[in-house]
């Protein structure tokens, strides 16, 4: 039976730390290393709904995506939602382990998924990381055919979306496409220096839309939720392999607090 430092040891290899950006809070964030596992459940962010999920099913080891904590807590009482998550995960022996910006930028990670669901050709890291063995760093760039508007048809066939927000005209041509998944918009200055006709990102402000506008890049935010889920379901059935005597799931609780009306 594994335990919580060789699921640590393999996410590791599969999604490093090192290529996690400074900002970020990476690694195993509450637990004990020398523990076994049994049963693992992945999610995109820890919610309340997804706490609840992982405590009624039992599960040793909450996979997320976004971590938590992701800033300090001074404090770890029932008064704050985070905390109180926190809090409710450590007694009843759950431990968390975060990936984030390391799995966003591995060379399978969410962007490099993102650019082949989307059929982009020479594909590369958008900021790469000076010096890296294997070549990577954060975003891709790649080559995409046909006109803006046909790039968004494939963006939601791939993605199951029902509807994204744009910026743009559908009969300009796609180009040079750069991926930032999540909430990337401040890659569109990198977007913009590397030539990219076409930046494809979660969400990201009003201004950065303006921006995008200005310089004539054409702009799709798929949704934050759209744009980094569907590798969570990946990454569970990635570490059931991995891990083939584990039960491994990804949360069925979790949902995008965003709807269409």
């Amino acid at each position: 039976m594994p335990n919580i430092s060789d699921i640590c040891e393999y996410l590791d290899q599969f999604a490093p730390t090192r290529l996690a950006e400074d900002w970020d809070n990476v690694g195993l964030l509450a637990g004990n290393r020398a523990d076994h596992v049994t049963k693992i459940m992945t999610c995109l962010t820890i919610t309340p709904a997804s706490v609840a999920e992982a405590i009624e099913q039992k599960a040793n080891l909450i996979v997320s995506h976004h971590p938590l904590p992701f800033r300090a807590l001074k404090k770890i009482t029932t008064d704050t939602i985070p905390a109180k998550m926190l809090w409710e995960l450590i007694r009843a022996g759950v431990a968390i382990y975060s990936p984030h910006t390391g799995f966003d930028s591995a060379g399978s990670g969410i962007n490099q998924m993102l650019a082949d669901r989307f059929g982009l050709r020479n594909t590369r890291p958008l900021n790469p990381i000076v010096d890296d063995k294997d070549g990577l760093g954060s975003g891709r760039i790649g080559e995409a055919k046909g006109t803006f508007g046909e790039f968004i048809q494939t963006c939601k066939q791939q993605l199951g979306l029902d509807g994204m927000h744009i910026v743009g005209s559908l009969d300009q041509p796609v180009g040079n496409v750069a991926i930032a998944c999540g909430s990337g918009g401040s890659f569109l200055g990198k977007a913009n220096q590397a030539n990219c006709n076409t930046f494809v990102t979660g969400e990201t402000t009003f201004h950065t839309c303006l921006e995008a506008e200005s310089t004539g890049t054409n702009l799709i935010l798929l949704g934050h939720y759209a744009s980094e889920r569907f590798a969570i379901e990946f990454l569970a059935e990635n570490l059931q392999t991995q891990f083939a005597d584990l039960e491994v799931w990804a949360s069925q609780k979790e949902s995008d607090p965003l709807v269409w009306v």
